[in-house]
């Protein structure tokens, strides 16, 4: 009597664990379903994408040509407006160039990107530089006339 007891317990217990188990399989794979599509946001890609994925969306799309410098920062604001685009290197001049492909009706956030965009590179480079500064009080305090110390302990015996 005792062992049959035993095994149903121990029989109960194997069940349910099976059971959580597949309970949290089938709630991870949901999840991931729900990620996926809260990210596309109903299979329209958003932000930063592929060309392909951009001339796809059958909307318009218009480029303008981007310096490397800085094109971290562009995305970003790109971001923060909300426009879709996409960035291609173009390796048929020497000087490697940039194209930034955008959807025509994200004309005017684009403007307004591309606005705050060069204000704050504008911006970045009308600061001095943190290196020079300190070069110069360097040069300021080495100027000073300054009194000569010495390190002297005297003992007492």
């Amino acid at each position: 009597m005792q062992e049959e007891v035993e095994n149903r317990t121990v029989n109960l217990a194997i069940s349910t664990s099976r059971l959580t188990l597949r309970t949290v399989e089938s709630l991870l794979k949901k999840a991931i379903h729900h990620l996926q599509e809260q990210k596309t946001k109903g299979g329209v890609p958003r932000g930063k994408q592929s060309v392909k994925k951009l001339i796809g969306q059958n909307q318009g799309v218009s480029s303008i040509e981007v310096a490397k410098t800085g094109l971290r920062g562009f995305e970003q604001i790109a971001r923060k407006y909300g426009v879709d685009f996409a960035i291609k290197k173009d390796r048929t001049e020497s000087p490697t160039r940039y194209l930034v492909f955008f959807k025509a009706r994200d004309a005017d956030a684009l403007t307004a990107a591309f606005k705050e965009f060069t204000a704050k590179s504008l911006g970045k480079n009308k600061r001095p530089s943190v290196l020079a500064q300190l070069n110069q009080f360097k040069e300021l305090v080495a100027a000073i006339p300054g009194r000569v110390r010495q390190k002297n302990q005297e003992r007492d015996r």
